[in-house]
């Protein structure tokens, strides 16, 4: 047992109180049991030694947190903008990933300094009219992630082994049977397949944009912002589209729940140290998932963009095109292998997130593959349908309405989570720094303003 479940009453009821709850009277009643109890405070971490030691300990649920930020929507919104605006979205994949840290680095600060994740949160702040029009938003958001993973994931089958669509579509449901196996051997292993696909996305990656030869000048100066991003509607909707997709509304109540795996201690010292080290885990995760985000949509406008194909928002359509404008056919078959890692990797978030979310708002608890296998059939009847009824080519502007989609559920996990984290009177000593809030509200704002933005243009016509 590690330091916080050695604690623990060994009644029947196993009553859990909240870390730090002596510290936060403005939270409502006792948390009760946790959400994902089962891996609760599971994974050992070192309380003596050097600091790389200790941070290997907390090394793990910021990749499952990254996986939401590389997941096959967004691979739909980086080509179609790599593709149609060359190197200029590169910034906004930039800025989606510095407000990611910033939000994630919330997460942490609220699932270790109260106990809580952040579907818990609401549900003992908020009266029970604005709590479950929250959880319903939240639902709303994985079930708009599942979409894309079936998609990806199907697009990805039908690429490398020729499956029709619609048949890919129905095998997805299956991959509940990989998370129960991984679940069976303990959290460590989920983490450890999650970063070992994580590895085979760069690697394919990499060899594809050595293929590509990118002009690496036109790179740098597509980091910089530019007045078009707001002035073209166009490209505010691809610019929305890869924010949906980056920074990802699920992932707020998931990292504030998987940071609690880790069995940090209840000290004040502990905990602060156990947030500082979570926030490294997470930021150098989010990083990468930078990288990887970075090198779609420069390869999509090294190849496409570079010879007037301005129009591939299809992860078909790129996987056809790959091989004649690189020269080889090693190319194609690395992005349909990454395509499909990036399923696979989603899935599991999903799942996770999907129970933190249930049990966290309601309280409520079903077997997880029971969990999976709901979420996936509400994602798979709009995916079987648009596929049958509207054909294979229009399975790339699902995905990116998905991600949009997102982009409009983003705020209601954000506010929140600001709110709560900015309270000295929940969070006690862990509360978040005025500069941390300060970014936060910036964060917030810049992503409601683009959002509102977004819906007058449509509504304006």
């Amino acid at each position: 047992m590690d330091a916080r479940s050695s604690e623990l009453e060994p009644d029947s009821a196993r009553e859990f109180a909240p870390a730090g709850a002596r510290l936060a009277p403005a939270w409502r009643g006792e948390r009760g049991e946790p959400s994902l109890s089962n891996v609760f405070g599971s994974v050992r971490t070192a309380s003596r030694g050097s600091f790389w030691r200790k941070l290997l300990a907390f090394l793990g649920p910021g990749y499952l947190v990254a996986v939401g930020y590389m997941d096959p929507g967004n691979w739909a919104t980086s080509l179609a903008g790599g593709s149609k605006f060359g190197y200029a979205l590169l910034t906004v994949a930039l800025l989606s990933n510095l407000m990611a840290i910033i939000l994630q680095s919330l997460c942490t600060r609220l699932g270790v300094g109260a106990g809580r994740d952040l579907a818990q949160a609401c549900r003992d702040s908020f009266p029970r009219a604005v709590a479950l029009p929250l959880w319903l938003s939240a639902e709303v958001a994985i079930t708009a992630t599942d979409l894309a993973e079936v998609i990806g994931t199907a697009i990805g089958l039908n690429l490398l082994f020729h499956i029709p669509l619609g048949i890919g579509v129905i095998i997805t449901a299956a991959d509940v049977f990989l998370i129960l196996a991984l679940q069976a051997f303990g959290f460590r292993w989920i983490e450890a397949f999650v970063v070992a696909m994580l590895g085979v996305i760069a690697a394919c990656f990499a060899v594809q944009i050595a293929l590509a030869d990118p002009d690496w000048g036109a790179v740098l100066r597509g980091l910089v912002p530019s007045r078009d991003l707001v002035a073209n509607h166009e490209m505010l909707y691809l610019g929305l589209g890869i924010l949906g997709a980056t920074v990802m509304p699920h992932n707020l109540y998931l990292h504030s729940g998987l940071v609690q795996t880790r069995g940090y201690g209840d000290t004040e010292a502990e905990k602060r140290e156990a947030i500082s080290l979570a926030t490294i885990d997470s930021s150098i995760a989010l990083c990468f998932a930078f990288v990887i985000n970075a090198s779609i949509l420069i390869l999509a406008a090294a190849t496409f963009h570079r010879v007037g194909k301005i129009d591939v928002a299809e992860l078909d359509q790129a996987h056809a095109f790959l091989a004649p404008l690189l020269g080889s056919t090693l190319a194609p078959t690395l992005f349909a292998v990454a395509l499909i890692c990036c399923g696979l990797n989603s899935t599991i978030t999903a799942t996770l997130s999907g129970q933190i979310v249930m049990e966290g708002f309601l309280n409520f608890r079903i077997a997880p593959w029971l969990r999976r296998l709901v979420t996936r059939m509400i994602a798979i009847v709009p995916a079987v349908v648009v596929t049958i009824w509207a054909g294979e080519r229009a399975t790339g502007q699902l995905l990116i309405l998905s991600q949009v989609v997102l982009s409009l559920q983003l705020p209601f996990a954000m506010v929140p989570l600001v709110m709560f984290t900015a309270s000295k009177a929940k969070m006690g000593p862990y509360a978040a720094p005025r500069w941390l809030t300060a970014l936060a509200v910036m964060t917030a704002a810049l992503i409601i303003v683009l959002n509102a933005k977004l819906v007058w243009d449509y509504v304006s016509g």
